[in-house]
């Protein structure tokens, strides 16, 4: 891609959990394309990174934590043109174990206020404090990281795919408020993507329980559920991200745009 083409060069962007996994992959598509980039996550050392961007440690559920992540960006850059609010958890749980045997992966409150404070509150907090600094110059685009769960719903969990919608729900009403002031809100839905670190054995077992199959049964032929037959790669959303986030989608506001293989078309 050329580079020059979606005329990032010099723009100031936050990636939440932009460490590791899909984040990660939106921080490196952003640095390949010239935009100055701040990883906000929980763990790390802060400073510059080997790849280009700049670790401010952050927990997005944490009010002052993300203001303090803000204005380090602002002391930094001087500006905030993009926020990406990638951060988000996934325990998989469902609403009723009825099969008694692992009560463990039954939602409970304390799991449910886990993935609403992280998926849900996290990114109102974070888009609050960038928001804030978009509009002094009148110009920002906020990208918000959903799901085709959100969309959908998404069996053993419910709790996650409810607080992906809300998000979906958070692009549209705060574009309809910050649009007068050219921000733009938009939203991505991934599908079913490659492997990351993060989808881990105790995740997997988790899922595999609230599916009803054994572990080796997630194992999909992508064939029958996906038109394009395979799963997604981290670098298709990162270059979503980088257009999404570039003047060439300048009219794009307030909508999802999937990215699923065809799997999701809503």
């Amino acid at each position: 891609m050329d580079n020059s083409w979606l005329e990032l060069e010099g723009k100031v962007a936050i990636v939440t959990g932009g460490a590791s996994g899909i984040g990660l992959s939106i921080t490196e598509e952003l640095l390949k394309v010239g935009a100055k980039v701040v990883v906000s996550d929980i763990k790390g050392e802060e400073g510059p990174q080997a790849n280009g961007s700049y670790f401010v440690k952050c927990d997005v559920t944490n009010n002052e934590s993300v203001n303090q992540m803000v204005a380090k960006t602002i002391e930094l850059f001087g500006s905030v043109d993009i926020l990406v609010n990638n951060a988000g958890v996934n325990l998989p749980r469902l609403l009723v174990d009825v099969k008694g045997e692992k009560p463990e992966y039954e939602l409970s409150e304390k799991d449910f206020d886990f993935m609403v404070a992280v998926n849900q509150k996290g990114p109102f907090l974070c888009a609050q404090a960038a928001a804030k600094e978009m509009l002094k110059n009148n110009n920002g685009v906020i990208i918000n990281v959903a799901s085709e769960a959100g969309q959908e719903g998404s069996a053993g969990q419910s709790c996650y795919s409810a607080t992906k919608g809300a998000v979906i729900a958070f692009t549209r009403a705060w574009a309809k408020e910050l649009g007068k002031y050219n921000i733009r809100v938009v939203a991505i839905a991934p599908g079913i993507m490659e492997a990351t670190g993060l989808r881990t054995s105790a995740y997997n077992e988790a899922l595999a329980y609230t599916r009803g199959v054994t572990v080796d049964g997630l194992t999909t032929d992508y064939s029958k559920s996906i038109p394009l037959a395979r799963e997604g790669k981290l670098e298709e959303i990162g270059n979503l991200v980088s257009y999404l986030a570039s003047e060439r989608s300048s009219y794009i506001t307030g909508t999802t745009i999937n990215i699923s293989g065809g799997k999701s078309r809503g």
